[in-house]
């Protein structure tokens, strides 16, 4: 889907709401939302090749780690990254109880969309670090395989953010035939597309290039090409750098949130720009942390003493 959107050059601007994309498989009942799907299938597609890693020579942890890391790693992302979105994009949702049905506090209605990378990742931290004190895990070297596979989960969120069509792009201007039009303006009566037709820049398209393939790929290089999972935070270090240097760069094209446009406006980067920044130092930091230390042995009883 990506390469083919924005292959597309010359003739009319594409409007998405003539790309005839649904936002879930209609079961009659209940509508299974592909944003839903998106998560699950990061989750589980994660579980799958994190299960093959621990096979590896010089895992830290064993298979039953990778369940109690599935199943607690699930809850960080759910809850971190509906309690960031909520503190960093829309605060006013603490004190909402505005919501109609039985749950009417916005803060539990994940239903009603919003959640935040950033308030994600630190739910995966919380995750990580309880369940190595438990187990008695090294916790950087657990965080480096975690790091392997969250870019699957990206790039499957931000591909059904394009689904959506959410989260476009600022206005395009001239030269970029892969522009097009979205429901800019909302939904009528009716549910029809209400757009202003200002051709944008599809950037959950460039999010989920920047954030999930490029990532994927550089990551699983790195495990499986090089000797990098021998070195302690490397792996995690690569990919904060890699998915924060793409996060602040696709911010440039990406429409702010309405509620936070004037803050971009007068502070010159985005919310997500800012808090972007302290990760990509932390990154670097990590990188050249672990460039500083002699790796691990490479399997045997060296390896288990030294993890």
């Amino acid at each position: 889907m990506i390469v083919d959107v924005l292959a597309a050059a010359g003739g009319e601007v594409t409007r998405w709401s003539d790309l005839g994309l649904r936002t879930g498989i209609d079961l009659g009942f209940f509508e299974l939302k592909y944003y839903s799907l998106a998560y699950l299938a990061g989750i589980i597609l994660g579980y799958w090749h994190l299960s093959k890693m621990v096979k590896a020579p010089g895992a830290p942890m064993a298979q039953v780690h990778v369940d109690d890391l599935f199943f607690y790693c699930t809850l960080g992302i759910i809850i971190g990254g509906r309690l960031g979105y909520v503190t960093f994009y829309e605060p006013g949702h603490w004190t909402d109880f505005s919501g109609d049905g039985f749950v009417s506090w916005k803060v539990l209605r994940l239903w009603d969309g919003g959640m935040s990378f950033h308030g994600g990742l630190v739910g995966v931290v919380a995750a990580i670090a309880y369940v190595s004190w438990r187990g008695g895990l090294p916790f950087i070297r657990v965080a480096d395989y975690i790091s392997v596979n969250v870019g699957f989960g990206m790039m499957f969120g931000r591909l059904a953010n394009f689904i959506n069509g959410e989260l476009w792009g600022r206005p395009a201007g001239e030269g970029v035939p892969w522009a097009m039009t979205f429901c800019d303006r909302g939904r009528g009566p009716s549910g029809e597309c209400l757009s202003s037709f200002i051709p944008r820049h599809p950037s959950q398209l460039y999010q989920a290039l920047g954030e999930g393939l490029i990532v994927v790929v550089i990551m699983l290089c790195l495990f499986w090409l090089t000797r990098a999972r021998y070195r302690p935070a490397m792996l995690v270090g690569v990919f904060t750098t890699v998915i924060s240097i793409a996060r602040f760069v696709v911010e440039f094209y990406r429409e702010p949130d309405a509620q936070l446009q004037e803050f971009a406006a007068e502070t010159g980067l985005s919310m997500g720009q800012w808090l972007t920044i302290p990760l990509i130092l932390v990154g670097i930091g990590l990188v050249v942390w672990s460039l500083t230390r002699a790796p691990l042995a490479s399997g045997g009883r060296k390896q288990a003493e030294a993890s």
